[in-house]
């Protein structure tokens, strides 16, 4: 009888990594589209209007899945560099280089949206809020990481002195997410919680979930892309790039 089990190790090299992700990217770049347009839908014609806030409120439906993707790419982020550190992975650096720029855009379009809804709402584009300020650290560190690691000759050297600004940064995110309780702000809390049963109404919790959703495989497949970017620029001696590089 053979063994059907599927050795995911075989993954961790970059050359079977580039396969597989080049096969995967266009699955998710089709899905996040046809998420996107379903959610756009939902959020901006099919939700109703706030009582409270009008429509202004409608922007919630890009602003919030930024602000939660801009944690959980941080995270990933953070959890690949410390992987790439520990077991000296080349892939896994690799991902966590990759994933910067994107999570970089999420953290700006989380705080540029912000602003757009704060105007109406709060009188003022920007307050040094507790969640806000918290958010502008977050994209200081992105930003902090992709130019420590750009700064650095040494690719081996500037994955691990990035790696090390990624997990120190890691103490922030549970600031960005528990700032609203822990001090007097004036960032609503959570409209979506795993403990809670959800305070907005149906039609805007669907348009909000299909637009998380469609965040995470814009995500994933940009950041992909770039992985793939990144091995042929550090895989370029290697025989097998430059036979993808004529084939393509």
């Amino acid at each position: 009888m053979t063994d059907k089990r599927v050795n995911w190790f075989k993954y961790a090299a970059p050359q079977t990594f580039f396969l597989l992700a080049g096969r995967v990217v266009p699955w998710f770049a089709i899905a996040a589209a046809v998420l996107t347009a379903a959610g756009l839908y939902l959020g901006l014609w099919a939700a109703p209007t706030d009582a409270q806030q009008g429509d202004a409120y409608r922007i919630i439906f890009v602003h919030v899945p930024a602000a939660w993707m801009s944690m959980v790419v941080y995270l990933a982020m953070a959890f690949w560099a410390a992987i790439g550190l520990i077991f000296n992975s080349r892939l896994s650096s690799m991902l966590a280089n990759a994933l910067a720029p994107t999570g970089a855009w999420m953290t700006f379009l989380a705080l540029w949206t912000g602003a757009l809804w704060g105007k109406p709402t709060w009188g003022a584009w920007w307050v040094w809020d507790a969640r806000l300020t918290s958010e502008l650290v977050l994209l200081f560190l992105y930003i902090g990481y992709m130019a420590l690691h750009a700064a650095i000759d040494d690719v081996r050297r500037a994955d691990r002195s990035a790696a090390l600004l990624a997990i120190v940064g890691v103490v922030n995110v549970p600031i960005i997410y528990f700032s609203v309780q822990w001090w007097n702000t004036l960032h609503q809390g959570a409209s979506v919680s795993l403990t809670q049963a959800p305070s907005m109404a149906p039609p805007m919790l669907v348009g909000m979930l299909v637009m998380s959703l469609a965040f995470w495989m814009y995500c994933i497949a940009v950041a992909l892309v770039r992985v793939r970017t990144i091995i042929l620029e550090r895989e370029r001696h290697a025989a097998w790039v430059r036979r993808v590089l004529v084939a393509a």
